[in-house]
């Protein structure tokens, strides 16, 4: 988690009874493996005495800032979302080394192909009916002359 962070700052009143959150995060940051996968990374705590709620804010290795609020956010939930961005920014960093353009721009249609050779998985193709209604008919009916044997996929 924190070799997606360069700094992870977490503010609470140790008398506060919502600091649980705050408690658990700085476990996680104090950890061995955690620790390992970024030396770098400065871990600051701000004990406070006032009223203040308590707080992480993180800061990722791009320079982005984002807080928190610990008394709402558990603490696997700002885990969570620091591992989903660090594999954005590292799909980003990816293309960038490859001198790809960064966002990438799918068309909507090939959005909705099928890959040659790939096997029709029915939970999947119920999924992307509830999702996009307006080809659903589309794909059930290719799905249905599938598995009929009259199309090959």
């Amino acid at each position: 988690m924190l070799k997606f962070l360069s700094k992870v700052k977490i503010e609470f009143n140790a008398l506060d009874p919502r600091v649980a959150s705050c408690m658990e995060f700085l476990a996680q940051c104090n950890a061995r493996k955690a620790k390992e996968s970024n030396p770098a990374c400065q871990v600051l705590v701000k004990r406070r005495t006032d009223d203040f709620p308590p707080q992480i804010t993180v800061t990722f290795v791009n320079g982005v800032e984002e807080a928190f609020d610990a008394t709402s956010t558990p603490a696997q939930a700002i885990r969570t979302m620091i591992l989903e961005k660090g594999q954005l920014l590292e799909t980003e960093q990816m293309f960038r080394e490859a001198g790809e353009k960064w966002p990438v721009i799918i068309p909507e249609e090939e959005l909705h192909q099928f890959a040659p050779g790939t096997k029709w998985n029915e939970s999947l193709m119920m999924a992307q009916i509830v999702e996009e209604p307006k080809v659903s008919l589309l794909i059930l009916g290719h799905w249905l002359n599938w598995k009929k044997g009259v199309m090959d996929l």
